[in-house]
């Protein structure tokens, strides 16, 4: 843009400015003629009535001069006549602005005026006023006879005084046409002047601009504008000259551009290529060192790479270990399969967190590198692997020959080794929940033994025991009792292993929880000959398959504990759906007990109830267990339906 431009706005408001001031000044001076004409034309008026005034006055002196009462009233006109003849001459000398009456401008006019009133004052009003004076009819006819030998040259006077004025006037109304004609011309010459002004500032820099832009768009990108003026349009060119020139440049560097695009488009594909494959193999199953030989292929073969290694840090110590390798030696293995933290590339890299490339040729200060220089290798690079910022390992990329990483392949790298971060870090988790899901099992398998074949046992050992002293008194009664009983508890145990086999084989199919506990109430009534019923109520969403096996064994325990304590007749289970949950209540009629006084209730000590507590627990549930003397037993397991911001 110009140091100092020459807005057009401002030239555009100069120039209406000026012709507008020539306008209001000529349409002034035309006012102010036709003012003075009006004016004109009403002391022409009024001096011609000056003549009149003096006949009548004249005649007036001429009347009455025998009545006494005719020469009274003439009198008395004859002071007005002389009053309005006052009057008259002082308009004609100030002006009357009110009339209007224009004061004379000419000075000739101005003159007679002046002249007229003097002689008025000085001949003619002296001798009316002689005439108004007099006593009597003699000096009253020597008064008019002196007025008609004045007044034929007063009246000349006069006539001299209204010829000038009209001279003025037809003066002022050539003026007046003057001022006309000359703003008609004004008007035309104004009107071409604005027309050339238009032309030259704004429709031809349009018609440039519009031409400039026609050419462009005719793939003439040589086409350059006239700057001719410092205003608006000015810089309008001198920006399409520039925007022009950056065209024809752009245009002579396309195809290389497009090239470079085209490259860069076809790296970036690549690399989300070699992303979304490498994401996507990490989410295959498999275990952590099928990920890793399959990760490292992958690698490989994306980098150009020889060789490759991925090592992976052992939880409990500082050492790296080579879970996979492609390309490596025999020997390069068996030197690098433990690597202590901090030693070499890998374990520089592994202590910092950072990945890290080397030249073998040329090391970082204080890095020494044996075992790849005696490998032949040219380049030799450490990956992190890193999972929540928790660095588990790192991958080796090795190169014959130089090789400089991008900071965008560099970035590529670091992503795919978290990415194989949380695959081994999900793979860790994985096992740790099998490892964790036996435990439990186990646990709870002790559990159901401890309360079941266990306390069988112990108490066939004491009838073991009883039976033996029975045998050394030979006292053959206590002793069929005592083989009584071991058969019992025999008999007993056998029925928990049974049902122990059938608790731990029962799976739930489809989803179908009320045809579960359904088998396994027709499979209780068959072993304990106690009717059961099963009442479903309600609809809602299905459980989980693994809280409905969880559900399955609560019910499992609780026929147990009717089987072993309750000596009843009839057990009734109720399943109850409804959008908020499900609940499921197993009630039988039998004999019941006090769990405030019941010591194995009131001391948590019976296995089987806290088994169905943590059961219920586990899955988000709640266990209760209600019971009374005589009034049977009712557990109600209530499995409220979360939300997705209470899960």
């Amino acid at each position: 843009m110009p140091a100092s431009p020459r807005r057009l706005s401002n030239k555009i408001i100069g120039m209406l400015v000026i012709f507008f001031l020539c306008a209001i000044t000529a349409i002034g001076m035309t006012l102010l003629v036709s003012w003075q004409l009006e004016g004109g034309a009403a002391a022409i008026n009024d001096a011609g009535s000056q003549r009149m005034r003096s006949y009548r006055i004249g005649h007036l002196l001429g009347q009455g001069k025998d009545d006494p009462n005719q020469a009274a009233m003439r009198a008395s006109e004859i002071s007005a006549e002389i009053e309005r003849f006052d009057k008259v001459l002082l308009d004609l000398e100030r002006g009357d602005p009110l009339r209007p009456l224009s004061p004379p401008r000419d000075a000739a006019v101005y003159q007679g005026v002046r002249a007229l009133k003097e002689k008025w004052n000085s001949s003619i009003k002296p001798i009316l006023l002689d005439y108004l004076e007099a006593s009597g009819p003699s000096e009253r006819e020597a008064a008019a006879a002196r007025y008609d030998g004045a007044l034929v040259r007063f009246v000349a006077d006069i006539n001299d005084l209204v010829l000038s004025m009209e001279s003025n006037f037809a003066f002022n109304t050539n003026l007046l046409r003057t001022f006309q004609i000359v703003l008609a011309v004004l008007a035309v010459i104004g009107t071409a002047i604005l027309i050339r002004f238009f032309f030259v500032l704004v429709i031809r820099p349009v018609n440039h601009l519009h031409d400039g832009i026609r050419r462009m768009a005719g793939n003439d990108l040589t086409v350059r504008l006239p700057v001719e003026t410092r205003d608006e349009f000015g810089v309008l060119a001198s920006g399409f000259n520039r925007m022009a020139g950056h065209l024809q440049e752009v245009y002579a560097t396309l195809e290389e551009r497009v090239e470079n695009k085209t490259r860069s488009l076809a790296e970036k594909n690549q690399e989300l290529e070699v992303l979304y494959g490498t994401a996507a193999f990490l989410n295959e199953p498999g275990d952590i060192e099928d990920l890793c030989k399959g990760f490292l292929q992958r690698m490989k073969a994306a980098m150009g790479a020889r060789a490759g290694a991925v090592r992976l840090s052992s939880p409990d110590s500082e050492v790296l270990f080579m879970v996979s390798h492609e390309g490596l030696s025999e020997d390069f293995v068996a030197n690098e399969l433990a690597l202590p933290c901090g030693q070499c590339l890998c374990g520089e890299a592994m202590q910092q967190g950072a990945s890290m490339m080397a030249d073998t040729g040329k090391p970082p200060p204080g890095l020494v590198l044996k075992t790849c220089v005696r490998e032949g290798f040219r380049t030799a690079t450490a990956f992190t692997i890193k999972h929540n910022k928790q660095t588990l390992g790192l991958f080796n990329l090795y190169f014959d020959g130089p090789r400089r990483f991008s900071p965008q392949e560099v970035h590529l790298l670091e992503t795919l080794g978290q990415h194989l971060g949380v695959a081994v870090e999900n793979q860790r988790l994985r096992a740790r929940e099998k490892e964790l899901a036996v435990s439990e099992e186990r646990n709870l398998l002790a559990q159901e033994l401890h309360d079941s074949i266990a306390q069988g046992l112990a108490f066939l050992n004491i009838q073991a025991q009883l039976l033996q002293d029975s045998l050394k008194k030979k006292n053959i009664d206590e002793a069929l009792d005592t083989a009584a009983h071991i058969r019992e508890g025999v008999q007993e145990s056998y029925d928990d292993v049974r049902e122990l086999l059938v608790h731990f084989r029962t799976r739930v199919h489809h989803a179908d929880l009320d045809a579960a506990i359904l088998s396994a109430l027709e499979r209780f009534e068959g072993q304990t000959g106690i009717r059961t019923e099963l009442d479903c109520v309600g609809t809602g969403i299905p459980l989980e398959p693994e809280d409905e096996i969880q559900v399955l064994h609560i019910v499992q325990e609780s026929l147990s504990n009717i089987r072993k304590h309750a000596r009843a007749a009839k057990v009734m289970v109720k399943v109850e759906r409804s959008v908020g949950g499900v609940v499921i209540e197993v009630r039988d009629d039998g004999v019941g007990f006090d769990p405030a006084t019941h010591p194995a209730v009131a001391s948590d000590r019976h296995v089987g109830l806290k088994i169905m507590k943590e059961r219920a627990f586990r899955i988000g549930g709640e266990c209760l267990l209600t019971s009374a003397p005589g009034k049977g037993t009712r557990v109600v397991l209530s499995l409220p339906r979360l939300t997705k911001e209470e899960a």
